[in-house]
């Protein structure tokens, strides 16, 4: 752009932005007999053109000033807009994706192409151009009202298309899956809840040992432990016995959470010596407890009779696990992924929640199941009642004996080495 030809696109904008129109298109006259193809001065007469809704003739400055400078995305922006004004959606479409052609992470672009096809009713990429709008959108700090509006429109707009999907999909494998195994059905209907948004997938978080490879899988499903049901026949039996015990005793309960001196604040502060949570434990990392052992012989036996993890001064655990009315056990993880944790509920007062990753489920008295602790897992018992559950751990059944083995002979070798502090216990 020469000189005269930038005084006069200067003077044109200045007077089209006081209201003078037709004043600024003489100057832009003026300047295009200097310079035809000059981009800026073909884009300021579209945008005077736009104004008067001249759609028209703002397409022909636009497209003039875009072919002049295709690098522009600007340009193709407002070739798109005059597009709109005259109702040509092809013609608009192509225009944007000149414009997105030039910088996918153009908001506005990608922005005006989720509004165009959400118009011509093309749902599934509307859907798709909101879903990309809302990801550029996260990085922004300081978004303006009429931003924030859309971007709630684009996320009303995803999630009822997301729920409309999910409905058509969920109704076309409903034969199949009602059809399938309880375990292939819950894997499928965590697939499907991942897909569409309803959930996300937990990983291991291990703070002592990570064994690689095993699947991590909130809860274990029961035919990998056989012996589930006779432990459950025996539950009466159990909670007797503890109810017994702390009748006659009080049964040896102390906090479950015991923190050493000094430590700082944290999430487990509240319940830091305290009996909101408490435990009664008949192994404690493979050391037994006799008091407790000796006043419930049936609850040993029945714990004595399953595959249990045996390493001297790690495994197994084996503990009452009470918690108080209105008491919370907040979210938290273990320490390895080699077991498996065993809960038998005994006393379940309604309103007694448990939660390991995305599945929250209702304790059921004499009901057991089996849970990787090292997926975020908390508690709740949000009744007027104490909860009480035995708690206790096995081997994580993806493990083979050759794999229990070696892992045994890992523990012992490093406990004989005097360097068994490194590893925490499991």
């Amino acid at each position: 752009m020469d000189e005269t030809v930038g005084r006069l696109v200067q003077q044109a904008g200045d007077l089209r932005r006081r209201g003078h129109g037709a004043d600024a298109a003489i100057l832009l006259g003026q300047a295009l007999a200097r310079q035809p193809s000059d981009p800026q001065t073909l884009n300021l007469l579209g945008l005077i053109a736009l104004d008067h809704r001249d759609f028209a003739n703002a397409a022909t400055h636009f497209l003039g000033a875009a072919q002049a400078d295709p690098n522009e995305a600007a340009l193709w922006m407002n070739l798109a807009s005059a597009h709109r004004g005259l109702d040509d959606a092809p013609g608009e479409r192509a225009a944007l994706d000149r414009a997105l052609a030039i910088d996918q992470r153009n908001l506005m672009a990608q922005i005006r192409m989720a509004q165009l096809q959400q118009r011509l009713g093309e749902d599934q990429d509307a859907a798709s151009s909101w879903s990309k709008v809302l990801a550029l959108a996260a990085a922004l700090t300081d978004i303006p009202a009429p931003l924030a509006d859309t971007l709630a429109d684009a996320r009303r707009f995803v999630s009822d298309h997301q729920a409309r999907f999910a409905a058509y999909i969920e109704a076309g494998v409903a034969e199949p899956l009602g059809s399938a195994d309880p375990t292939a059905r819950r894997r499928f209907q965590a697939c499907l809840d991942r897909e569409f948004g309803r959930r996300i997938i937990h990983q291991n978080h291990c703070s002592g040992l990570h064994y690689p490879f095993l699947p991590a899988d909130e809860y274990f499903d029961r035919h990998h432990f056989p012996w589930m049901a006779q432990l459950e026949a025996q539950t009466e039996v159990i909670r007797a016995e503890f109810l017994a015990m702390v009748a006659r005793d009080g049964g040896n309960i102390r906090p479950y959470v015991r923190q050493d001196a000094g430590t700082p604040l944290n999430k487990w502060t509240a319940l830091d010596g305290s009996l909101d949570w408490g435990a009664a434990f008949l192994w404690e990392y493979g050391v037994r407890n006799e008091a407790v052992c000796a006043a419930c012989p049936q609850t040993v036996a029945a714990l004595e009779a399953l595959p249990r993890a045996d390493i001297p001064g790690r495994a197994p655990s084996a503990f009452f696990s009470l918690l108080k009315p209105k008491s919370h056990i907040p979210a938290h993880t273990g320490v390895t992924n080699t077991r498996a944790i065993v809960h038998l509920p005994l006393i379940v007062p309604p309103g007694c929640l448990f939660r390991v990753g995305d599945e929250t489920r209702a304790w059921e008295e004499g009901v057991a199941f089996a849970f990787d602790d090292t997926i975020d897992h908390e508690a709740w018992n949000e009744s007027d009642h104490l909860r009480v559950v035995l708690i206790f751990d096995v081997w994580n059944p993806h493990l083979s004996l050759a794999e229990q083995q070696l892992l045994k002979q890992f523990y012992a070798t490093a406990d004989a080495s005097k360097a068994d502090k490194m590893l925490p216990r499991i």
